[in-house]
């Protein structure tokens, strides 16, 4: 039975504000394929879980008399917005990578749909996303994420002042760590793409007569192919490794 409705709703609603924060912005569940109401009952559910885990530590900063409650839930949906970005800054690295890739190889087809959003990309960094994502939840990374939601408190606690410096610090280290982990992934293509332009290039030279353009396209296209078929297992599994460590140091 419980005691004080009324404190406990106040409790699960701050424990909701910083959870909901998370998923507003936290890579797949706030895609445009997904349903609002089902992101809702998913946030609503995972607050619900960690309620009576973080109850002595929600429960006597929301029900103090002093606290203004408004404030804490600012706050709160602030730290979550924080917590997700790191997730979605990385996602966001991999379509980088495609997107680097697609030019180092000359694919230049017409955008397609992009499965996870609304707008389009290349086919090349839709698939990349795509299985990136996809191994994520295979891997359970929802899993770290809510465990690092349950840690915050403890860094973070609930009635605190939001630190907007350490929030900006912590996505610049998130944007830096992931930069140089994406550009390691592209860097087969990246290397590939340079050789492949800078032989093109002596060739012209020696032969000023040939069309370079339309002799050397289907050959980097075809090469570009061939170097994805055999290193995208390995470049998706690196992405995936690299997830926990990045996110936990942050």
């Amino acid at each position: 039975m419980i005691n004080d409705p009324q404190g406990t709703v106040l409790a699960l609603f701050a424990v909701f504000c910083r959870v909901g924060g998370c998923f507003l912005v936290l890579p797949g569940f706030s895609s445009a394929r997904v349903p609002a109401q089902l992101r809702l009952f998913v946030a609503l559910g995972v607050s619900m879980a960690l309620t009576p885990l973080l109850w002595d530590t929600v429960y006597a900063v929301a029900r103090k008399p002093e606290t203004t409650y408004v404030g804490i839930v600012f706050i709160e949906g602030m730290i979550g917005v924080v917590i997700g970005m790191v997730a979605r800054f990385f996602v966001l690295g991999l379509q980088f990578t495609g997107t680097v890739m697609t030019m180092m190889v000359g694919f230049n087809a017409p955008p397609a749909n992009d499965i996870l959003e609304d707008g389009t990309e290349n086919e090349i960094t839709i698939m990349i996303s795509f299985a990136g994502l996809l191994l994520l939840f295979m891997m359970d990374f929802h899993h770290v994420i809510i465990h690092a939601l349950s840690d915050s408190y403890k860094t973070l606690p609930i009635g605190g002042a939001f630190e907007s410096r350490k929030a900006l610090v912590t996505l610049t280290n998130t944007l830096s760590s992931t930069f140089m982990v994406m550009l390691r992934l592209a860097s087969p293509f990246v290397l590939y793409g340079l050789l492949f332009n800078v032989t093109v290039g002596f060739i012209n030279k020696l032969a000023p007569q040939m069309p370079v353009y339309f002799v050397s396209q289907p050959f980097i296209v075809f090469g570009g192919l061939i170097l994805l078929y055999f290193g995208i297992a390995s470049l998706v599994r690196l992405f995936a490794d690299a997830f926990v460590p990045l996110f936990s140091s942050v």
